[in-house]
């Protein structure tokens, strides 16, 4: 009896120490294109799905609990035989340490999500390699998706998985593809491109911000349940890095991104803040994003 206890022990860990990075809840929406035959859109959802939650992205253990949870909807504008204009956004969610509450850790969007496919096209990705560009498409956002939860527990912890994003990237600007696959992969062009997130995200410039993700996560938002005082003050403390790397490349993409995801977290963290954190926090965000003024405004509120 002890034998096979120890037996299917072993198993379990066995099964827990190969659980895949992701959850993700894959959407293909064809609304937009006319035609009866959408039977193409549910293989590629299928496939898309199966490529992203059964690869193993990393050699990091995951345990399932631990996977990251995230959603991915892809919205087809356009399709030109087996070429797609589409948009995508992205979301992923990361638990707040002994709360019910997920913070969002990513939530924007792609317009420049072009790929050619053909319905049962297999979708293998070869870290070393370019395949095609729906495969690295999909694999520079399950880097980046892992990559920003990792930054959260611990300082830099995601830099492996943003060289490889920097990397699929690089191997797609020399790829042969249709210039509508090589838009978003650009040095040059849109400063809301895959290449700008990318190459911000390796800038030397914003590793203070990098670092800063681990501060507002681990030593802010995760020891609110015992002291939120304590971890707003430590988020107020260090969120001077906002400004800091907007004034040393302004109106950057990673600076844009984080804000998209938190402004109304960080609103509604402040809303209880004592008078100078909410006099300094309002202000350098206004300094930063004005155009969410109305959002900011709540901090300002008494509660």
């Amino acid at each position: 009896m002890k034998k096979i206890l120890l037996v299917s022990i072993g198993i379990l860990l066995g099964l827990c120490g190969k659980a895949q990075e992701l959850r993700c809840n894959v959407t293909v929406n064809s609304d937009r294109i006319e035609g009866s035959n959408k039977q193409v859109y549910s293989t590629l959802q299928q496939a898309v799905s199966e490529m992203i939650n059964t690869t193993k992205w990393t050699n990091m253990t995951f345990a399932d609990k631990e996977r990251i949870d995230c959603s991915m909807m892809i919205i087809v504008t356009q399709a030109n035989d087996n070429l797609y204009h589409c948009e995508m956004q992205l979301q992923s969610r990361r638990p707040v340490y002994n709360s019910a509450y997920n913070t969002t850790l990513i939530n924007f969007k792609d317009n420049e999500f072009n790929f050619t496919y053909q319905e049962f096209d297999r979708l293998d990705f070869q870290v070393d390699q370019f395949s095609s560009n729906l495969t690295s498409l999909i694999a520079y956002y399950c880097y980046l998706l892992i990559g920003y939860d990792l930054d959260t527990y611990s300082r830099l912890g995601g830099s492996s998985c943003f060289q490889i994003c920097e990397n699929i990237c690089n191997s797609a600007q020399t790829a042969s593809i249709e210039e509508a696959e090589l838009t978003g992969w650009k040095a040059f062009g849109s400063n809301r491109s895959r290449f700008s997130l990318i190459n911000n995200l390796q800038d030397d410039a914003f590793r203070a911000f990098r670092e800063f993700l681990y501060t507002y996560h681990r030593l802010g938002l995760d020891i609110m349940e015992k002291n939120v005082d304590n971890g707003r003050a430590r988020i107020a403390e260090d969120i001077h890095v906002l400004k800091e790397a907007y004034n040393a490349r302004p109106a950057t993409y990673v600076i844009n991104t984080f804000l998209d995801a938190k402004a109304d977290e960080i609103a509604n963290i402040f809303q209880r803040g004592t008078t100078d954190e909410k006099t300094a926090v309002y202000k350098l965000l206004m300094d930063i994003d004005p155009t969410r003024q109305e959002t900011y405004d709540h901090i300002k509120e008494t509660q």
